[in-house]
């Protein structure tokens, strides 16, 4: 899947979010390393949302017809 991001930068650094997912923030000192941050917390978010719900596994796959 792909997520729609927000950066900001401020004096500390930069901060990012995904709208998508409710409460998935992150940080980093580069635009690089908050990128890199949020991709972490997007994945770690949607393993703890199927926890949650009871998903045991997750697939992703490409098919073509």
């Amino acid at each position: 899947m792909r997520y729609k991001i927000q950066l900001w930068e401020t004096d500390e650094g930069w901060s990012v979010s995904c709208p998508d997912l409710r409460g998935c923030h992150s940080q980093g000192s580069s635009r690089e390393d908050a990128i890199s941050n949020i991709t972490e917390a997007i994945r770690l978010w949607l393993e703890v949302e199927a926890e949650e719900n009871g998903i045991r596994s997750v697939e992703t796959m490409e098919i073509a017809l």
